[in-house]
């Protein structure tokens, strides 16, 4: 036995759990876009069966042997093994009977939520939350106690590898500070501008289909290896060879399909962009959710919201719906889809409130996890929690504590990546202000490649091999700094720096 051999086993070992990650993530999708209602309960036991045969490639007694045995002298192998280890301790954590029954929980309770937001109906997927809370903490306690970690940094860290709750507390807190003196200046400088003018549909779902197909292609996403599909939660998923992502259509207004897509393309190109050598090995993947998220965000929020992009989309929209012209002028539609406001759902927040939710939800899920919030307790800290944030009370749980499929579906510990990849976004958006030449005049033209190009050297083709900080900092200079976020809301909401 040699020390490569061992390495080369690990390498095919790791690219098989990864295999089955993929198929895992097929059904996933599969179940929010097309399953019927009555393939439930068996998505749930396929599911869990994946979970499990992952679990056990990787929790395997000869992983441990090929661990300590392995050793390479290439940098990009070397970190893979790295992120191999850290795998296998997070596996080796959790016994395949917890495994399995959280993936039967979370699949169960996914679906009941479904149904429970529609009704506004919080009882009903309540106990189904409780247990999917309870083997949450389960699986945050072993976890905790294997990485050295608290419970709930162990499930931050699966999503954004490195970063925890103390690392984001002073950063969210001052994000509050800010926005207590930021939003009231944003709404008094709304409030003395002509009030937005709103297209007149109805904007037929047939043409917002195509719309939205040809902006994500212009955008970049290659539709060999893409699908674009109908879904109740917008998301991409899939795998880097065959991409999905998915939006949702209003006939009465083509604006949050059209910005979903976007904010999903940009997640796809990133996938699309992942170092291909090193594919379904730990060290081709993203490098965490929050750069996940940046990836989204620099797309949809930086670029496309921008003024040269607006002003190129404005024609596209009306040649696609007609109507007053007037409506699709740069100056309307910065109006419309850059516009301020307390509201209390979080995919349509605008991004100066949108990190209030992203507060909102850190704090409350580590309050379930912890067990200082009981899950029936959950709808009223909810309400008081965005009343303090933002001064508004949901009118029902459907747009309060039901909005979010995440935590139905067993995620906890994601949420902060939305706000950590809002704010790296404008970091990296500002480096390549500062090293791409033309970036407005080529958005001006409906055209992303110059960015996309920086993209994929200083972003995409690291995959996991740095770290989030270890990557801002070689594309920007420093590790993440939060004031980027609050210099670019300033300059577009406030007209100064």
């Amino acid at each position: 036995m040699t020390e490569r051999s061992a390495y080369e086993r690990l390498k095919a070992r790791f690219g098989l759990a990864a295999t089955i990650g993929e198929c895992a993530s097929m059904l996933n999708w599969d179940a929010a876009a097309v399953m019927p209602p009555g393939g439930a309960a068996a998505r749930g036991d396929q599911l869990a069966l994946l979970a499990v045969l992952r679990h056990q490639h990787l929790t395997a007694p000869e992983v441990a042997d090929d661990l300590a045995a392995a050793t390479t002298d290439n940098a990009w192998d070397a970190a893979n093994l790295r992120l191999m280890q850290r795998m296998y301790r997070r596996a080796r954590a959790l016994p395949a009977s917890l495994v399995e029954a959280q993936t039967k929980a979370a699949s169960a309770c996914e679906k009941v939520w479904r149904v429970a937001r529609q009704r506004a109906d919080y009882a009903l997927v309540r106990p189904h939350l409780a247990e999917v809370v309870r083997l949450t903490r389960d699986s945050a306690a072993a976890l905790g106690e294997a990485l050295g970690l608290t419970p709930y940094d162990a499930l931050m860290d699966e999503h954004q590898h490195g970063i925890g709750a103390a690392d984001v507390e002073p950063i969210f807190a001052a994000y509050e500070t800010f926005l207590a003196e930021t939003l009231p200046a944003v709404e008094r400088r709304q409030a003395a501008e002509p009030a937005p003018v709103r297209p007149q549909g109805p904007f037929p779902v047939v043409a917002q289909q195509r719309l939205c197909r040809a902006i994500a292609e212009g955008l970049g996403l290659d539709f060999d290896h893409a699908r674009l599909d109908e879904s109740a939660h917008p998301f991409s998923g899939g795998t880097p060879a065959d991409v999905r992502i998915t939006t949702r259509y209003a006939e009465d207004d083509c604006t949050q399909a059209i910005l979903a897509v976007v904010h999903e393309t940009g997640h796809a190109l990133y996938e699309r962009g992942l170092p291909a050598a090193y594919a379904r090995q730990p060290v081709g993947e993203a490098a965490g959710m929050a750069v996940h998220e940046s990836q989204s965000l620099i797309v949809e929020m930086q670029a496309f919201r921008s003024d040269p992009f607006l002003s190129w989309l404005g024609g596209r929209l009306h040649e696609t719906f007609g109507g007053d012209p007037a409506c699709y002028r740069l100056e309307n539609l910065g109006r419309l889809w850059r516009h301020v406001a307390r509201g209390t759902i979080r995919v349509d927040a605008d991004e100066v409130t949108y990190p209030a939710h992203v507060i909102l939800r850190f704090r409350l899920e580590q309050a379930l996890v912890s067990g200082q919030l009981d899950v029936a307790d959950l709808p009223g800290a909810w309400n008081d929690g965005l009343k303090a944030l933002l001064g508004i009370t949901p009118p029902n749980d459907a747009e309060g504590c039901l909005q979010d499929i995440h935590w139905y579906d067993g995620a906890f510990g994601y949420f902060p990546s939305y706000t950590l990849g809002a704010m790296s976004a404008a970091q990296l958006m500002q480096a390549a202000r500062e090293q791409v030449a033309g970036l407005d005049e080529a958005f001006s033209r409906g055209d992303l490649s110059p960015l996309l190009a920086w993209l994929r050297v200083h972003v995409h083709q690291v995959g996991s091999s740095l770290g989030m900080n270890a990557i801002l900092q070689r594309a920007t200079g420093r590790p993440l700094d939060p004031l980027a976020f609050q210099t670019h809301l300033r300059r577009r909401y406030l007209g100064c720096d």
